[in-house]
């Protein structure tokens, strides 16, 4: 008991003395130190005493797919620092190969008591991957935000970038270079945010009058993108729009492994402007995601509705930015690979 008085006292700042009259429900305490002390025992893994554990912890998970994709990081730096700003504490919660499941987090969560939950990039953006944990959260009625289209049927407050004005971008901007015969790698068939891109790009090139449009899905990675990319070139295009920059950046490696170049004979472009990619060879043209407004607003409706605000389960939908580097030029004719 000693050590827990000392450890959680450091945590916080405050004496033990303190930290004693909090946790035996004493007077005398101001409610934000009152609330420190009680996050910090959540953050340090100690038990909350009986008559405190029916409330909320001023935790928040953040639950993220990855942390390879330099986009996913940006946006947990961003939501982790304005979620301290309010007084909250995220707790990073990431997939892994063999390790822990979304739902093996959500119930991990709801043992800590966390305030809410903001998922970004998660199954419920997969029509296909299981949503038992979503549908739980839900009659729970905890407070949660998702950072992406979303499947239909989940009735959350979401916040994501516009899929189709990224594409529509992307798109203009390969067609005003002289590009007839366009490819577009994709994530998996099921996920929500590709078929938007890819039904975006339907309706951009029937009002273009641009009939070789090529498609291909692929896991969201590096490799993922090398492999269909093969297959795009040898059909004959001369620009290729992918669903992440991973995914551009396999697609380089592809055309480079066949012996030509970026812009030269392909050009490429990306989506998220994620970390570096102005440093890569060439600099990757990319449809910039506003990372920082979206995650600050993620934070701003899930604070609302742990502050018992009404929040209804709408998409806010933020522009992206093309930008244009060193990845895109005009085309030229070329042979089948």
């Amino acid at each position: 008991m000693t050590r827990r008085l000392a450890e959680v006292a450091k945590k916080v700042g405050v004496s033990e003395a303190t930290v004693s009259r909090v946790l035996n429900g004493k007077p005398g305490v101001s409610d934000a130190t009152r609330a420190a002390v009680l996050t910090a025992l959540d953050v340090l893994g100690y038990e909350r005493p009986t008559q405190l554990r029916g409330e909320r912890a001023r935790l928040v998970g953040l639950v993220l797919p990855e942390l390879g994709n330099p986009i996913f990081p940006a946006l947990a730096e961003i939501v982790g620092g304005a979620l301290a700003q309010r007084g909250f504490t995220p707790v990073l919660c990431t997939r892994t190969a063999g390790g822990l499941s979304e739902a093996d987090y959500v119930e991990m969560l709801l043992e800590q008591q966390v305030s809410g939950v903001v998922f970004a990039g998660g199954h419920f953006a997969e029509a296909d991957a299981p949503h038992e944990h979503y549908f739980r959260l839900l009659a729970l009625g905890l407070p949660v935000v998702l950072v992406n289209a979303a499947s239909d049927n989940l009735e959350f407050p979401r916040v994501s970038t516009d899929d189709a004005v990224a594409v529509e971008q992307a798109f203009g901007h390969l067609v005003s270079l002289g590009h007839e015969h366009l490819g577009l790698v994709l994530g998996p068939e099921d996920h929500i945010p590709s078929r938007r891109k890819l039904a975006a790009l339907r309706l951009a090139a029937e009002a273009a009058g641009v009939d070789q449009i090529s498609v291909e899905h692929a896991m969201f990675s590096l490799e993922g993108g090398q492999a269909v990319t093969n297959r795009l070139i040898r059909s004959g295009v001369t620009g290729i729009i992918c669903a992440s920059d991973p995914l551009a950046l396999g697609a380089i490696r592809a055309v480079r492994r066949l012996g030509m170049s970026v812009p030269e004979d392909i050009s490429v472009v990306g989506f998220d402007d994620s970390n570096f990619m102005n440093c890569t060879n060439p600099p990757l043209t990319t449809v910039r995601q506003p990372i920082e407004a979206i995650g600050r607003a993620a934070v701003t409706l899930l604070v609302n509705q742990i502050d018992g605000a009404v929040v209804t389960a709408e998409e806010l939908l933020y522009e992206p930015e093309l930008v244009v580097r060193g990845s895109t030029a005009p085309a030229k004719v070329r042979a089948l690979v």
